[in-house]
C-alpha cells in the first residue's frame, strides 16, 4: 500500500478534509479530540509521504490565513468612530492574537522542512499520535469552496474539546486585561512552544501586511486622542490605548526584537504627542500663573506621566519618555526657572527650592543644579561677609561672639542645604567652599605675616585671617575656669569643643591655631588653671582626629605627661627640704613646651633668689647632665600688700613682684623711672613700661596699687627717666562701692617658675596677672616670622618626600600633591612653592631636567 501512495498526490487526498478542522480553527468553532488529532497525523502524513507536501501545506495555509485576516479587515475598517474602530480592532486582534498560539501546534512537521524558511526552534516535529487510519476524504482543490462558518465568542476554540488547543489558546487569551505596561509574550522568561514557528510568523506577518499596516495610522491618532483627552480631563476609556499597545508589541515576529514595532510606532507616537501637548500648555501655564507656579506644574505633571507611562507603556520607554519631558517641560524653560533662585534663596523659600531642585536635578549632565550651586555659593559667601561686617565691631572683641557667630552662620547655612537640597553632597560641597570664603576672609580683621621678600630692608606681609587665633582664644575660654566655663554643663562644652572644631576644617592656616592653642595649654597647665583636666586630654585626641599633624598632637600629649613627672618631682623636693612648701616646682622638658621666646633678665627679690640654687641642686642629684634655663617672663607669684586699710593678697608676675619689692623697705618712698629701671633691671622697652603701666592702670580695679607723677600720662609711651611713681596708701579692694579688708593675712605664699623647672602655688585675692605673658613683644613679632620660617621648612619637607618616592615629577603634579600633603596644616602660595623649588635646587637637593624646564629630578 505504502508503494502504491508513492505514485498518487498524497497531498490532495488528506488536505481537503484537514482544511476544514483549519477553518474551524481560526473562526474558533469547537473541534473535537479527534479532529484535532486528525489534524496533527494529516500533517505528519503529507510531509512524509509528499516531497513538497510541506511547501503545499503552507502555501494553502497562507492562503486561508489571509482570506480570514481580509475578513477580520472588513469588519475593523466599516467602523466610522475612532473609539469604535479601536473597540472593533482589539476584539479581533485578541481572537488572532489567541489563534497564532495553538493553530501552529500541529504544523510542528514543517519547522524541519528545506522547503519552508528554517526555525530557530530544536522541538521535535512528531505529532500526538493517533492510530495508523487516514482519511478517505476526496481529493480537493486547496482553494476549495467551502466558506467559513460563523464565528464563536472569542473564548479558546478547542476549549473542553482537547487539551493541547485550551492550553496553548489560554496563554494568550485575557492578555488585553492587564493595564500594567507588559505582555506575556514580550517579557516572559519562558519561550511559547510555538514562539519560533514558521506558521505563527506566518500569521502574525499576514496580519501586519494586510491590516495592520493600512490602519496603523488611524489606530496610533485614534489612541493618541484617548491620551489627549484624559490629560485634560475629559472621559476616555483606558483600555482601549492598552489593547492597541498590545497589539504593537505581541505583533512582532523578530525573535531578536520583539518591541520592533512597537518601539517604531507606538512609541514614536506617544512621545511625539506627549512632546507637542506640554509644548504648548507649557507655555501657556508659564505665561498665566508666573514662575513659581509653574514649577508646580510641572513637578505635577512628571509624576502624572510616570503613572501614565506604566499604565500606556513598555518599561522599556520610560526613560527616554522622561527625558522628553524634562526637555519640554524644564529645559525649554530652564532659564527663567534658575533666575528666581537667588531670590528663592536669599528668602529662606525652602519648599520652593526643593521643588526647583527636584526639577533642576532631573536635567541631565546638571546643568540646572550647577546654577543653583553658583547661585547658593554666591548668597553664603556675601551673606556670610555681610553677617560678620555688620557684626564686626562686637566679634573683633570677643572671641566668644566671633565663634558662636560664625557657628549659627554654619548652622543657619546646614539648615537650608538640608531643607532646600536634601543634604545633597553637591550642596554640601558648594556650602563648605562658600563657608570657607568666609572664615578666611581678611576684611573683618587680619593678621599679617612676613614674606621671604625683602626689598631696601623693609619686609612685606600678606594678610591672612585671624579666625585661626580667635579659635584658639575661645576653646581656651571653655577649657580655662572663666565664667563661660562655669556657666556651662561638661556636655555643653563638650558640644562647644566640637563646634570649634567643625570650624577649623574650614580653616586654611590650621598651623596659627596650632600655635596659639598651645601657648594657651602652657598658660593653663602653668598656672593651674584648667577646668577640667579630662577635657584637656580630650580635646588633644580630637585634634589627632580631624588631621591635625601627629608631631604637634604627640607635643601636646607630652605636656601633660610633663606635668603628670612634675608632681612626684615636687613630693620629692619638698620632702629634700627643711624650708616650707612655698614653692612648687614642675619638670618640664623644652622639646615639647619651647617657644624660641627671648629671656629677659630681671633682679629677683632675694626671696625668691634663695630658692634658685636649692632648686638646682635638687635637680642635678636626679638628672646630670641636663641644664635648667630660667623664664622669668613666665612666671607669677602671690605677695602681701599691706596699707592703711588692711591686707591683700595680689597675685602678680614675676616682673610685676620686682618692681613692687623696690617699695618693701620704704613703702612711702617714691621713686623716679629711672631707679626702678636699675633696681630690676628690666630692659626700658617694652617690659619696665609695661609692667608699670599693668600697676598704675590696671583696668580691673578702680583704685590701683601705683600712682605716679604726672597722673595725666595717657600710654606707658609717655614715660620718662624723672616720671616717679608711689605706693597709694587708700589702696583698696571695692565691691558694691564700699571697700574691702582682707582678715587674713599670708605671707608664705610665693611661686616660682622656670622653664624646664615651674613653681606655682595660686593664693590669689586679687588677680593683676590678667592673662600670663608667655612671651616679649619682640616675641611676637618673632611669632608671626617663625610660623612663616616654619611653613618654609614644612615646604621643603614635603617636596623633598615627594621627590624621594617619584625620583621624577613634572611641576603640575608636583604642586598638586605638594598642596594635598600640606592642607592639614596650610596652602602653600605659588610664590612659597617657586621660592623652595630654586632654593632645592639650588642645594642639590634637586635638579630640573635638561630637556624641559618644568620636569624635577630627585638628586639622592
Amino acid at each position: 500500500q505504502a508503494i502504491g501512495k508513492r505514485d498518487r498526490d498524497i497531498f490532495e487526498e488528506v488536505w481537503p478534509d484537514k482544511r476544514r478542522i483549519v477553518l474551524k480553527l481560526l473562526r474558533q468553532d469547537t473541534v473535537s479530540q479527534r479532529e484535532w488529532q486528525d489534524l496533527f497525523f494529516g500533517v505528519h502524513f503529507v510531509c512524509l509521504w509528499d516531497e513538497k507536501g510541506a511547501a503545499k501545506i503552507y502555501d494553502c495555509l497562507q492562503q486561508d490565513i489571509v482570506e480570514f485576516i481580509v475578513q477580520a479587515q472588513s469588519q475593523v475598517q466599516a467602523q466610522r468612530g475612532e473609539q469604535a474602530l479601536l473597540a472593533t480592532y482589539i476584539v479581533e486582534w485578541r481572537k488572532f492574537f489567541t489563534q497564532s498560539n495553538y493553530l501552529p501546534l500541529p504544523f510542528r512537521q514543517l519547522e524541519q522542512s528545506p522547503q519552508v524558511k528554517p526555525s530557530s526552534s530544536s522541538s521535535s516535529a512528531s505529532a500526538s499520535g493517533s492510530g495508523a487510519s487516514t482519511s478517505a476524504a476526496a481529493a480537493a482543490s486547496c482553494s476549495g469552496s467551502a466558506k467559513a462558518g460563523p464565528s464563536t465568542s472569542a473564548a479558546a476554540a478547542a476549549a473542553g474539546s482537547s487539551s493541547t488547543a485550551s492550553t496553548s489558546g489560554g496563554a494568550a487569551s485575557g492578555s488585553g486585561n492587564s493595564g500594567s505596561g507588559t505582555t506575556t509574550n514580550a517579557t516572559s522568561a519562558k519561550k511559547s512552544p510555538t514562539e519560533d514557528s514558521p506558521v505563527r510568523k506566518l500569521m502574525l506577518d499576514s496580519w501586519n501586511k494586510h491590516i495592520f499596516h493600512d490602519i496603523k495610522n488611524r489606530l496610533q491618532e485614534s489612541a493618541m486622542k484617548i491620551v489627549h483627552a484624559e490629560r485634560n480631563g475629559d472621559a476616555y476609556d483606558a483600555q482601549l490605548v492598552v489593547g492597541v499597545r498590545e497589539s504593537y508589541v505581541n505583533l512582532s515576529s523578530n525573535a531578536e526584537d520583539k518591541l520592533e514595532i512597537y518601539r517604531e510606532n507606538f512609541e514614536m507616537a506617544y512621545l511625539k504627542a506627549t512632546a507637542e501637548f506640554y509644548r504648548l500648555k507649557s507655555t501657556e501655564q508659564q505665561q498665566e500663573n508666573g514662575v513659581l507656579a509653574y514649577m508646580k506644574y510641572a513637578d505635577a505633571k512628571l509624576r502624572e506621566e510616570e503613572v501614565r507611562a506604566k499604565r500606556y507603556l513598555e518599561p522599556s520607554s520610560f526613560s527616554i519618555l522622561t527625558y522628553t519631558l524634562v526637555k519640554v517641560l524644564i529645559v525649554d524653560h530652564l532659564n527663567s526657572i534658575i533666575a528666581e533662585c537667588p531670590a528663592l534663596i536669599r528668602d529662606y523659600e525652602t519648599e520652593r527650592l526643593n521643588l526647583m531642585f527636584r526639577l533642576m536635578d532631573r536635567v541631565l549632565h546638571g546643568v540646572g543644579v550647577e546654577a543653583m550651586m553658583g547661585d547658593l555659593q554666591r548668597h553664603i559667601m556675601s551673606a556670610g561677609l555681610a553677617d560678620m561686617l555688620s557684626a564686626s565691631e562686637v566679634i573683633t572683641q570677643d572671641s566668644e561672639k566671633y565663634v558662636e557667630r560664625l557657628l549659627e552662620l554654619f548652622n543657619k547655612f546646614s539648615d537650608l542645604v538640608r531643607n532646600a537640597f536634601n543634604d545633597d553632597p553637591r550642596f554640601l560641597t558648594a556650602r563648605d567652599i562658600a563657608f570657607k570664603t568666609v572664615v578666611n576672609d581678611t576684611s573683618v580683621f587680619k593678621m599679617e605675616l612676613p614674606t621671604s621678600i625683602a626689598n631696601r630692608g623693609v619686609k612685606y606681609t600678606a594678610p591672612e585671617s585671624k579666625c585661626p587665633e580667635l579659635l584658639a582664644n575661645y576653646c581656651d575660654m571653655l577649657l580655662r575656669r572663666t565664667p563661660l566655663s562655669k556657666r556651662l554643663t561638661s556636655e555643653q562644652i563638650d558640644a562647644r569643643l566640637r563646634d570649634v572644631l567643625l570650624v577649623l576644617k574650614y580653616v586654611n592656616n590650621k598651623d596659627v591655631f596650632m600655635r596659639y592653642h598651645k601657648v594657651h595649654l602652657t598658660r593653663r597647665l602653668i598656672l593651674g588653671t584648667s577646668a577640667d583636666s579630662e577635657k584637656e586630654e580630650d580635646i588633644v585626641e580630637w585634634l589627632r582626629e580631624v588631621g591635625m599633624p601627629a608631631d604637634y598632637v604627640n607635643r601636646l600629649a607630652r605636656m601633660f605627661q610633663d606635668i603628670k613627672v612634675s608632681e612626684d618631682l615636687n613630693t620629692q623636693f619638698r620632702s629634700s627640704t627643711s624650708r616650707h612648701d612655698a614653692i612648687n616646682i614642675k619638670i618640664l622638658n623644652a622639646g615639647a613646651w619651647a617657644r624660641c621666646s627671648e629671656r629677659v633678665s630681671v633682679s629677683l627679690p632675694i626671696e625668691l633668689e634663695d630658692y634658685i640654687p636649692d632648686v638646682e641642686e635638687f635637680y642635678k642629684k636626679k638628672h646630670s647632665g641636663r641644664k635648667l634655663q630660667w623664664y622669668h617672663h613666665m612666671s607669677n607669684g602671690t605677695i602681701t600688700f599691706v596699707n592703711n586699710f588692711g591686707r591683700y593678697d595680689l597675685d602678680v608676675t614675676t616682673f610685676q613682684m620686682a618692681v613692687l619689692f623696690a617699695w618693701n623697705q620704704r613703702q612711702h618712698d617714691k621713686i623716679s623711672y629711672e631707679n626702678l629701671r636699675l633696681a630690676t633691671e628690666l630692659p626700658v622697652d617694652p617690659e619696665l613700661r609695661r609692667t608699670l603701666w599693668s600697676l598704675v592702670a590696671f583696668p580691673k580695679i578702680k583704685k590701683q596699687i601705683l600712682l605716679m607723677e604726672p597722673a595725666a600720662i595717657a600710654s606707658p609711651k609717655d614715660f620718662t627717666e624723672n616720671t616717679m611713681f608711689y605706693i597709694n596708701q587708700e589702696f583698696a579692694i571695692v565691691k558694691n562701692g564700699k571697700s574691702q579688708r582682707r582678715g587674713k593675712v599670708i605671707l608664705e605664699c610665693l611661686s616660682l617658675n622656670i622653664f624646664t623647672l615651674l613653681a606655682i602655688e595660686s593664693c590669689l585675692q586679687l588677680n593683676l596677672i590678667g592673662r600670663l605673658q608667655l612671651s616679649t613683644e619682640r616675641s611676637q613679632q618673632e611669632d608671626n616670622q617663625s610660623i612663616v620660617q616654619l611653613r618654609i621648612l614644612r615646604t621643603q619637607e614635603a617636596i623633598i618626600k615627594i621627590m624621594k618616592v617619584r625620583k621624577r615629577m613634572n611641576n603640575a603634579a608636583l604642586q598638586g600633591e605638594l598642596i594635598d600633603i600640606l592642607k592639614n596644616m596650610f596652602l602653600p602660595s605659588k610664590k612659597m612653592i617657586k621660592e623652595q623649588l630654586e632654593w632645592l635646587i639650588e642645594h642639590k637637593y634637586m635638579r630640573r631636567d635638561d630637556d624641559d624646564i618644568n620636569m624635577f629630578i630627585y638628586v639622592a
